[in-house]
């Protein structure tokens, strides 16, 4: 009967042989909902492939580090996520090349980032759709540069959210490009406004990242000197040969801070009688 079947079918010890399990884990596995229910014939419970790849599954993750529970939430996000038909829309893209993985695979792309939180963002910005019991990307470029942000140490989060952002740009640059051409080149083909559209982008996204690496490089604000007389940017002073660390050598024409006293001065640095205030005369003065 199971030949007869469109998909293999396997009785209980069956489908746990072949998944290399015991038959009390996939009891366990059952109970908490990480498998579909069986079809049942009467007493019999009947599991099919989805249910052998479902196995296989958690196991691929648990190897990978990733909990009962977690995997549990996963599951329930896939099995609840868009159809890839339904992510791809009229038809594939035209220039990127979808990407179809396991679970377990789309783990060792995103290592513990790959949650049921970020599974079920991805799938709602359409970047992932599912096909039976595989995962769909739609573009191998989009999924190796997003697990390179996240290898560089970028929560996957920060990627997914950076990418919703880049979308409606995107969006709104495609619009754009469409609505000037057609407007101006009556018959323009979808070839050639690919090719232009992607020169004028590109050509202005890395004049743009120019520009804002070449700011991010500048000298920081407070490394700037903002002495009196001093260049901004220019070497710091040195003192004069001879002079004292931190102290300043007179400008041409002007009084030294120490110099000989000139005849007829007190030595002492005293000012002489002579010029003295009349007070000072007084007896006792200055004891």
């Amino acid at each position: 009967m199971a030949e007869r079947r469109e998909h293999r079918e396997y009785r209980m010890g069956e489908l746990a042989e072949e998944a290399g399990i015991t038959v009390r884990t996939l009891r366990f596995y059952r109970e908490r909902g990480l498998i579909q229910p069986p079809r049942r014939e009467g007493r019999i419970a009947w599991y099919d492939d989805h249910h052998l790849a479902r196995l296989r599954t958690i196991t691929g993750l648990l190897e990978r580090g990733h909990t009962l529970n977690g995997i549990a939430d996963l599951a329930a996000t896939f099995d609840s996520g868009r159809d890839v038909a339904e992510v791809l829309g009229l038809g594939e893209p035209t220039e990127e090349t979808p990407v179809r993985l396991t679970p377990e695979r789309l783990a060792d792309y995103f290592a513990d980032e790959a949650t049921a939180e970020n599974l079920a963002a991805a799938m709602e910005l359409g970047y992932l759709g599912t096909d039976g019991d595989e995962i769909v990307h739609i573009s191998r470029r989009l999924l190796e540069a997003s697990s390179e942000l996240v290898r560089a140490g970028v929560p996957l989060a920060s990627v997914l959210s950076a990418g919703r952002q880049v979308r409606e740009h995107a969006d709104a640059l495609a619009e754009l490009c469409v609505r000037v051409l057609h407007t101006h080149t009556a018959d323009a083909g979808q070839d050639q406004l690919r090719v232009l559209a992607h020169a004028v982008v590109d050509a202005e996204l890395s004049m743009a990242l120019d520009r804002r690496l070449r700011d991010e490089g500048g000298p920081a604000d407070g490394a700037r000197r903002t002495d009196a007389g001093a260049d901004e940017d220019g070497p710091e002073r040195t003192p004069a040969a001879g002079s004292e660390p931190g102290e300043r050598t007179p400008a041409a024409g002007g009084e030294p801070r120490d110099h000989t006293p000139a005849a007829g001065d007190d030595p002492r640095g005293h000012t002489p009688a002579a010029e003295r205030a009349p007070w000072e005369h007084s007896p006792g003065y200055g004891a």
